[in-house]
């Protein structure tokens, strides 16, 4: 029997990748990663490079994207807590436009794979989060593209994150429930929205 469960999302090129955990009074253990148990289950990618970030609560990165070299994602959490988002970029599928979102936490211990195609953004919940992802290509900053977190056209629901869209990107006038004010990069705040950036 394998130590990772893969379930399928909604969304096709989506997948929820749950470890099986190890634990007694020494702490656990668990594989965040097994190539048999992902071939098994129909996934074959290859990653070429690790990432981890530490973000403080209210913190939202995305949505990336990019363009000539599209990258897969596995995320997880290994300290705290995000909502995780996937955005469905793929102009030939029957649910582009669609997302699909998952908090993923430390004790939880989910990971989320996102397919090529997708784009891609968190919100950290915690008071910080530290958030690792393998991906199956290298990041060229020349390729990056994103989109708006808030475009309306797209609809995501970000848990505990209150405010109205006033038609940018804009961090002000958000914050979490408890007053947590959103922050955004700058670079995250000048992204436009689904319609703005493909035009099919």
């Amino acid at each position: 029997m394998g130590q990772i469960q893969v379930t399928k999302c909604p969304i096709e090129g989506l997948y929820i990748i749950e470890p099986t955990v190890h634990g007694d009074s020494r702490g656990y253990f668990m594989e965040t990663y097994n190539q048999k148990d992902m071939h098994e289950a129909g996934l074959d990618m290859t990653f070429v490079q690790d990432n981890q970030s530490l973000s403080t609560k209210g913190v939202l990165r995305g949505l990336h994207f990019q363009k000539q070299y599209p990258q897969g994602k596995l995320v997880r959490v290994i300290k705290g807590a995000v909502f995780d988002v996937a955005v469905d970029l793929r102009s030939d599928s029957e649910t582009y436009g669609r997302w699909y979102g998952i908090e993923l936490t430390e004790e939880n211990k989910k990971q989320f794979y996102i397919s090529q195609g997708f784009a891609h953004g968190f919100l950290v919940l915690s008071d910080t989060a530290e958030f690792c992802y393998k991906v199956t290509d290298f990041y060229r900053p020349e390729d990056e593209g994103g989109l708006a977190w808030n475009d309306p056209e797209i609809g995501i629901t970000w848990p505990q994150l209150v405010g109205e869209y006033t038609g940018s990107a804009l961090a002000a006038g958000y914050h979490l429930e408890d007053g947590t004010a959103l922050k955004l990069s700058d670079k995250d705040q000048k992204w436009l929205g689904l319609h703005d950036t493909f035009q099919f």
